[in-house]
């Protein structure tokens, strides 16, 4: 996949009138903005919730209640607090659905509410859904499977052929709110909650008015985490305050969440003509790949993560001197936060821009996680600070980055958040963050 090209940006996303909708290449000047964000995450459930966790550092990690992990060597999640699906999903979707799927329903529902658009699509030809997956329904899965093999009746119920499927969610979604434009659904690990905003950019480059993207996780089960132990990449310390510590000498693996955030990108006459709010714009995006297996020995290759932090860069007609922010990947294991330290270097030289990660606040909810770091970087800018770093403490060599201290004023609004996904996957998103709000 390819990111399309994007105009030159001579004005600020929300203002004046961008090129006319047209056919053949005019398609190819037709600029996607985000209008709304819904967040329903560790950090809380809303944007409000989020940007108070993000600001205040507060820690929404601890012990895993989805399940019994005792025994296992990590006992540290980050879980939704006080997420009640029935509130956002009817009697009937709830008995076919996987936590997961419900995460998404809420975050859609958000981010439908918070863009001032309607539940279910007035021209359902003309709306789209495209999320990223990773895990799938394992929640549902294995209680099916539990059921079969240790209940009496040995049977599973008639949903589990498609709840614990990778494309439930944006199917289950295309059905309730009637998205019926062409949708789909990206595998790329943690690095698809990035791919999502791309393809969605390039839907309504092709035609489409408002296309829903991101990704909502759920690896909190005891078969979800089985898997993700076999990585060993997972951080096995009791003490949630210490357990995952991005670019830090004391960075021993990363904690696993549930959760993420889901947006409504929209055509920017389609939302300027209806005096939508703007949060930002997606600007540019690159993905490359390793080609690498993910083995006890391997930290992903820094020049082709940086390959994808130059293309997006280009793509977006910007320079590496314009970046205000950068939001990493930080897997919070050492080697890989020196890959990626050392990839950062390679495109930004010696003064990088400030760099600012808050998923030791919430742990890595996997591509859920990415989506997260993308609503912080918009709502950094619509709130016209760029907040502090939750992290490192003590930077480990070779990651001695410029990691926020104190907030501070955005410049040029340009962000770029970088995400990467086991066996090579690597993304870069720009984004231009819209003037804030008088």
């Amino acid at each position: 996949m390819t990111a399309p090209a994007t105009e030159p940006r001579t004005t600020a996303p929300g203002r004046a009138s961008g090129p006319a909708r047209s056919g053949g290449a005019g398609r190819e000047q037709v600029r996607a903005v985000v209008t709304g964000i819904g967040v329903v995450a560790p950090s809380g459930i809303g944007v409000d919730a989020h940007w108070r966790t993000v600001t205040g550092g507060i820690r929404r990690t601890g012990p895993i209640t989805l399940f019994d992990p005792a025994g296992y060597p990590t006992r540290i999640g980050g879980e939704v607090p006080g997420f009640a699906p029935a509130a956002y999903v009817d009697a009937r979707q709830l008995v076919q659905t996987d936590r997961w799927t419900q995460l998404g329903f809420a975050a859609t529902a958000l981010a439908l509410a918070d863009a001032g658009l309607p539940a279910r699509a007035p021209d359902p030809y003309d709306w789209a859904v495209t999320l990223a997956s990773s895990s799938g329904g394992n929640l549902f899965g294995q209680r099916e499977l539990q059921r079969l093999w240790g209940g009496s009746s040995r049977t599973v119920g008639a949903y589990q052929s498609i709840a614990w499927f990778y494309a439930a969610s944006v199917g289950q979604l295309s059905i309730h709110h009637q998205f019926k434009g062409p949708s789909g659904v990206l595998v790329a690990e943690a690095a698809g909650g990035l791919d999502s905003l791309a393809h969605a950019v390039r839907t309504i480059r092709r035609g489409t008015s408002v296309v829903i993207a991101g990704a909502t996780e759920c690896p909190l089960s005891p078969y979800a985490l089985a898997c993700q132990l076999r990585c060993g990449l997972l951080s096995e310390v009791g003490d949630p305050a210490l357990a995952y510590r991005p670019f830090d000498r004391a960075a021993g693996g990363y904690v696993p969440a549930e959760g993420g955030a889901v947006f409504v990108v929209e055509e920017r006459e389609h939302a300027l003509a209806r005096g939508a709010r703007v949060y930002g714009e997606v600007t540019g995006w690159a993905a490359t790949h390793d080609a690498v297996h993910t083995g006890p020995d391997t930290a992903g290759d820094p020049a082709t993560y940086a390959r994808a932090m130059r293309l997006a860069l280009a793509r977006a007609g910007n320079t590496a001197d314009e970046v205000d922010l950068v939001v990493p990947d930080a897997l919070g294991v050492a080697r890989y936060d020196r890959s990626e330290a050392t990839a950062l270097r390679a495109v930004f030289g010696d003064r990088p821009p400030p760099v600012s990660t808050h998923k030791s606040l919430t742990g890595r909810a996997h591509q859920g996680g990415s989506a997260l770091d993308v609503a912080t970087a918009l709502l950094a800018f619509h709130h016209d600070t760029l907040p502090v770093s939750a992290g490192p403490v003590d930077p480990a060599p070779g990651c001695e980055l410029d990691f926020l201290r104190a907030p501070r004023r955005p410049g040029s609004r340009v962000a770029l958040v970088c995400a990467r996904g086991f066996d090579g996957f690597n993304s870069a998103l720009v984004l231009h963050g819209a003037p804030p709000p008088a």
